[in-house]
């Protein structure tokens, strides 16, 4: 804070001229304030040059000139830790005394990509004769069958069994046991948490002891919550890892606990269960209670079936006694040990690629300077809140509870000649993702000239509809983060129960929509409107579905303006107006009523441009820029690790992806959904720093864990 304030300079003047400024109504005053907000910069500024000299506290843009200093070579900026490399420039000098070493390459790889990393010396996992003056015993060349935890992670990024040697170089991600070699592992998926959610009954039980997590009732790998780690000198173990969850594993864990012994130097008693950790079952109050973890039993919860295939119950339901809860991490089931013991509620975390669709991750929601503010929590009915915001406002929903209604948005016709539309915004409060499980189609009436934003909700059970109107006047509908679920609904294995139904339908034909950052099955768009999807996916649940197109015949739909977006299914557009960083994935399929001819197809194609995408073989488009397949790669194909909306992978690329475009887009990131998290880029960073920072003869290989 300046000490040059205006009070201060005022006091200065004499007490006359004050008294003669007050009764001319303060206009020295007035310039004194001019002053004193010219003397705060300028000590803002001088303050701000003192704190230039330290890579602490120095601005963002001066970070790489201080590295300059030093011979630090920028990167690419494509993360948040490197776009301002002030981790990497204040390590610099540490990185070089520790060239080479597990510990520094572990923390270089963490600083340059930020992702989770860990380092992996492959020749401390040979099996090789020791040396007798420097045995090491946590290295044996036989394997222990004993050891549960080793034979499970044998083979990933925690090997604890020794291998022989293998003559391939780790560059190509092929080889991994020799001398020289060294593994840098990451971590790509994020682990999302999902907090204070009620479980969701099995349909199928009758007893009220069968639970599963997920809000849409189907199975959900849960994933760790990756711990901090406290020393600078301590190598990733696999607490600080953001992994799915083993059944196994965790119950080694969840055992050590209950009896207040650790099994393993990598263990600890707050591995996974309790507050703040990966999972928690509460019994619901205000606070909260968390379950003990005397209460707690982790079992393989799988389907017991009959005879002839059908499920006739859950394993292990006679071995979880009344009072303790039974809890699956790999498929998100919990067994109560009796009907009694509900209701809980549950935090966890699941994984998935980025930050899209509905989830509990920093947004701020629009419309805060809104005449109406309403709020709803607790599962609530918000009908009438939706009303009553007719002629313009917002509602929040405040918490991640299941609305079980089929809601009707409603925004009043503004005719008047020259006037301006009505806003609503129906949003999920920051950290929140409220589910909208209906009981059919959802309407949404917006008036003429209206504009409505739903930002941040997942809905299920049918699609969003914009009806057509009477009238011509234009509607504007913006989805933000949101997800409608593909296939509408669910079922317990997580598949979609209707694959290749339409999540989004607009009908009105002057309608302006606008996607960002959304999830959704099929869209169906009426020929005359106008579509835009930035970051989304757009999954009909197999390529030859129709994934966008006028109506379920396949009639050209409205003109469509796509960047970076991954669309599994068939394309029929009136205009492709642009497509940018895109994979259309899609191929013909013989269906019943379809009028297709190509996988994607643009009527008009003297207007409009697609770069930089993805375009299967056949399509019929406007002109194409840098495309594939082309002439130097024809025939490739993207391959993903997952196309069923839940998985954790779910529009992820696999590494058997052909270069052209993993690496296709206009600033050499992937194409499609993935493209705004540069992963080639950051890659490319780190293998430019391990050939910086790696001793002579030694190799390095980057796999990818997750």
């Amino acid at each position: 804070m300046s000490s040059l304030t205006v009070d201060r300079l005022y006091s200065l003047l004499p007490a006359l001229h004050r008294l003669r400024d007050a009764a001319e109504g303060d206009p020295l005053l007035d310039l004194l304030a001019a002053f004193a907000q010219e003397f705060a910069a300028l000590e803002e500024n001088v303050e701000q040059l003192y704190d230039d000299q330290f890579i602490e506290t120095c601005a963002a843009w001066v970070a790489p000139y201080i590295g300059d200093l030093i011979g630090y070579r920028p990167l690419h900026g494509v993360s948040p830790r490197i776009s301002s490399p002030r981790a990497e420039v204040a390590h610099t000098i540490a990185f070089r005394r520790r060239k080479g070493t597990a510990l520094m390459l572990e923390e270089l790889a963490q600083d340059v990509t930020d992702w989770p990393a860990h380092a992996v010396e492959f020749f401390e996992q040979l099996a090789t004769t020791q040396y007798m003056k420097h045995l090491r015993l946590q290295a044996p060349a036989t394997a222990d069958l004993r050891n549960l935890p080793a034979m499970f992670r044998q083979g990933g990024a925690f090997n604890e069994v020794a291998h022989t040697a293998e003559m391939r170089r780790p560059e190509s991600g092929s080889g991994r046991y020799n001398i020289p070699n060294v593994g840098i592992f990451l971590w790509r998926l994020l682990a999302l948490r999902l907090s204070a959610i009620p479980l969701t009954p099995d349909a199928s039980d009758g007893s009220g002891r069968r639970f599963r997590l997920d809000p849409l009732g189907a199975d959900l790998r849960l994933f760790r919550r990756a711990q901090t780690e406290d020393d600078i000198s301590h190598l990733a173990k696999p607490v600080n890892a953001p992994e799915p969850l083993n059944v196994r594993l965790m119950a080694l864990s969840v055992r050590a606990s209950q009896a207040s012994v650790i099994p393993a130097p990598d263990a600890r008693l707050d591995d996974d269960y309790g507050p703040g950790e990966s999972i928690t079952v509460f019994r619901p109050g205000d606070p909260p209670t968390p379950m003990p973890v005397a209460a707690i039993r982790i079992c393989d919860l799988r389907d017991m079936l009959d005879a002839g295939g059908n499920v006739i119950g859950w394993n292990h339901e006679d071995g979880v006694p009344a009072g303790t809860i039974g809890i699956d991490p790999e498929r998100g089931r919990v067994l109560l040990g009796a009907a009694a013991d509900g209701p809980l509620v549950a935090t966890f975390h699941y994984g998935q690629l980025r930050a899209i669709g509905g989830g509990e991750y920093a947004r701020a929601p629009e419309g805060g300077d809104l005449a109406g503010q309403r709020k709803v929590a607790n599962g609530n009915a918000f009908q009438a809140d939706l009303d009553a915001l007719a002629s313009g406002g917002r509602l929040v929903i405040e918490d991640s509870y299941t609305y079980a209604q089929t809601p009707v948005f409603k925004i009043d016709d503004v005719l008047a000649p020259n006037a301006s539309g009505l806003s609503v915004v129906v949003a999920a409060a920051d950290q929140a993702r409220p589910l909208i499980a209906a009981s059919g189609p959802v309407t949404l009436a917006v008036g003429a000239r209206g504009r409505l934003v739903i930002d941040g909700l997942v809905f299920s059970g049918g699609p969003l509809q914009l009806p057509a109107f009477a009238d011509v006047e234009p509607r504007e509908l913006v989805l933000r983060d949101c997800t409608l679920v593909p296939g509408l609904t669910l079922g317990p294995d997580g598949a979609a129960l209707s694959p290749g139904a339409a999540s989004l339908v607009v009908s009105h034909p002057f309608a302006k929509v606008t996607l960002e950052r959304c999830i959704v099955g099929a869209v169906r768009a009426v020929a005359d409107a106008q579509v835009t999807l930035h970051d989304c996916i757009v999954d009909a649940g197999t390529p030859d579905n129709a994934a966008y197109a006028a109506d379920d015949t396949g009639l050209a739909g409205a003109e469509l303006s796509a960047r970076e977006c991954t669309l599994i299914g068939k394309v029929h557009t009136k205009l492709m107006r642009l497509a940018s960083n895109c994979i259309f994935f899609a191929q013909l399929g013989p269906k019943p009523g379809e009028t297709w001819m190509a996988p994607l197809i643009a009527v008009r194609r003297q207007e409009g441009c697609m770069r930089f995408c993805y375009v299967p073989g056949g399509s019929i488009t406007p002109r194409r820029f840098k495309c594939v397949p082309d002439d130097a790669n024809p025939g490739v194909l993207p391959h993903f690790t997952s196309l069923r909306y839940g998985d954790p992978g779910y529009g992820q690329l696999r590494d058997a992806t052909d270069a052209s475009i993993r690496q296709g887009a206009e600033d050499g990131s992937e194409m499609g959904v993935g493209r705004s998290l540069f992963q080639p880029l950051r890659e490319t960073n780190l293998r430019v720093r391990l050939d910086e920072y790696l001793r002579f003869g030694l190799h390095a290989g980057i796999f990818h864990a997750t």
